[in-house]
């Protein structure tokens, strides 16, 4: 129930070629509130229902609780989720010991792409492949939640 996680920028698209799987993502908020959030998501076939806590000082740990419901509750459930909702397609890459999970963002997150790594322990070495950019982990401008509400590129960035 504790979810040990560190969050980086991407600097290309290489990571595509290296990919295991990809997936398109939905996700939606019912609750943002900085010491907890709880998400809805749709991948593929499956719904879940996940509440997190509040990070920790460096961001990497936070306690996280996760179920999976249909994908008919899931759906039933968006309509009662904040305003924006959040799409992306999800890539899986196995380096070194590690998997990576990449984030290509859509919709009004457009263009920004994210990579994750859980750990076991916080101070958890991992091999960093080519295309990991600058450590963003414990930014809260990059965690979903606040992505939802505050795109990260502004329309006259894009």
């Amino acid at each position: 129930m504790v979810e040990i996680e560190r969050k980086f920028l991407v600097k290309n698209l290489d990571f595509i070629a290296q990919s295991q799987r990809n997936y398109v993502i939905k996700q939606g908020f019912l609750n943002t509130h900085p010491d907890r959030t709880v998400r809805v998501r749709v991948t593929g076939d499956q719904g879940f229902l996940t509440i997190k806590g509040k990070s920790n000082d460096s961001g990497t740990i936070r306690m996280e609780w996760e179920t999976e419901i249909s994908v008919a509750d899931a759906e039933k459930l968006f309509s009662l989720c904040e305003k924006e909702m959040i799409y992306k397609t999800r890539y899986e890459v196995n380096f070194g010991n590690h998997l990576f999970e990449i984030d290509i963002f859509h919709g009004q997150n457009q263009g920004l792409i994210v990579a994750e790594i859980e750990l076991n322990t916080e101070d958890e070495a991992f091999d960093k492949p080519d295309w990991l950019g600058e450590e963003v982990t414990g930014d809260i401008r990059y965690y979903n939640a606040y992505l939802s509400k505050n795109p990260f590129f502004k329309p006259s960035e894009k």
